[in-house]
């Protein structure tokens, strides 16, 4: 398991809710979200932000947040590294 380069703190990385928490693999998807696992772009959810109504799961704008969010600490900690070229995609 990766050190998530997203998040310190062991909480919800949408509200900080420390109960319920679940790892959330930023960018999905069955050969991404082992990429995903090997950069360290996961963060922790609590069930309700993760696949409840709203949730980062169904909700196409908190979604893309995220991974807005993992491409710019992708490309904070991986310099020379090619976000695009890894994963086949910018959000930014």
């Amino acid at each position: 398991m990766s050190k998530s380069i997203m998040q310190d703190k062991k909480e919800c990385y949408i509200c900080g809710s420390r109960m319920d928490l679940e790892r959330h693999h930023v960018i999905s998807g069955t050969a991404n979200r082992k990429l995903s696992e090997k950069y360290g772009l996961w963060v922790y959810l609590c069930h309700r932000c993760h696949t409840g109504d709203g949730g980062a799961q169904y909700e196409k704008e908190l979604n893309l947040r995220l991974k807005r969010d993992a491409q710019e600490a992708f490309e904070n900690t991986y310099e020379g590294l090619s976000f695009r070229a890894i994963f086949g995609k910018s959000y930014l």
